[in-house]
């Protein structure tokens, strides 16, 4: 008896321990995650001051304001065209994004796990070069690939190819192209991590009972791999629906996508209630999407636990 006194006075005392070990952590993580989300949450619900912040007026107008329209004169309530456009533009192209950089990462992961072991470090390496350099930065040198007189259209007109400058730059196209060559490593390396603990046995298996390199991809390493591409697409796609840098610089303030929408309100819009909800409805679709991922790897686990 008195043994198991000793064990549960010895339990209580560790766990204290651990609570205080983890209390700077959790205030850490209350402080700065919870706090300016609640915060967030908060401003959704009040009223716009008059040159900017909010007035401590409980309102739900900012909801209302993310899907509908009332016009100030004869208070008619009309679909927020603008609003479900930029959101659509924004849904679409990060699911284009993934899309692209899943067309192009797959097949340069597979590259390089099929490269022998003391090289595939060096094409990494390559990879993540990009990842050095300021988002930025990166931004700004697609944007001298696809100007008017940037290097593609410079080489176009040199060969004779075109007789006028193609208008790639401020376009739904540019705003992809960039995303994509900034968010495509992200892409990569997960697909290179399930591909490297792939036996390529059952490769040479599938081949030895002449299956065709299309149904060895479609049955054999895309369903072993599904776990590294669930993984890349949403570290792409989320990202990608917040993206703000990359819509501004190639979208020239035309083709605004949910981030650029979002500080225009709390910027120049001086709405911040209507910017506080906004934020929540992108925070909602990334929830939205990280649902989906932990159910496709619960059930890719019990696939393999079967």
């Amino acid at each position: 008896m008195a043994t198991d006194n000793l064990e549960a006075l010895a339990y209580k005392k560790e766990v204290k321990r651990n609570w205080l070990l983890s209390t700077p952590a959790l205030i850490v993580l209350v402080c700065a995650a919870s706090g300016p989300l609640l915060i967030m949450v908060l401003f959704s619900f009040l009223t716009p001051g008059d040159y900017g912040g909010v007035k401590w007026k409980w309102s739900t107008e900012a909801w209302f304001q993310v899907a509908f329209y009332k016009d100030i004169f004869d208070d008619t309530v009309t679909i927020a065209d603008a609003h479900l456009s930029i959101l659509w533009r924004s849904v679409r192209l990060s699911f284009l994004t993934t899309l692209t950089a899943f067309l192009l990462g797959f097949p340069t992961a597979y590259f390089i796990a099929t490269r022998p072991p003391e090289t595939r470090n060096i094409w990494l390496f390559l990879v993540t070069i990009p990842f050095w350099t300021n988002l930025l930065i990166r931004t700004f040198a697609i944007l001298e690939i696809i100007r008017n007189h940037g290097v593609i259209n410079s080489f176009l007109l040199a060969v004779g190819a075109i007789d006028q400058p193609l208008d790639m730059l401020f376009t739904d196209i540019a705003i992809l192209l960039g995303m994509t060559y900034v968010y495509i490593p992200l892409m990569i390396l997960p697909i290179y991590a399930s591909m490297e603990r792939f036996d390529f046995r059952l490769v040479e298996a599938a081949y030895d009972l002449y299956a065709s390199r299309w149904r060895v991809l479609r049955k054999i390493i895309l369903p072993l791999v599904k776990p590294g591409v669930i993984a890349g697409s949403i570290l792409v796609f989320i990202p990608s629906l917040g993206a703000y840098v990359t819509p501004r610089v190639l979208g020239g303030g035309k083709n605004l996508m949910l981030g650029n929408l979002i500080e225009l309100q709390f910027g120049q819009g001086r709405n911040w209630p209507l910017g506080a909800a906004l934020s929540l409805t992108l925070l909602a679709i990334v929830m939205i999407a990280l649902i989906f991922y932990v159910r496709s790897a619960q059930k890719d686990g019990g696939g393999h636990g079967h």
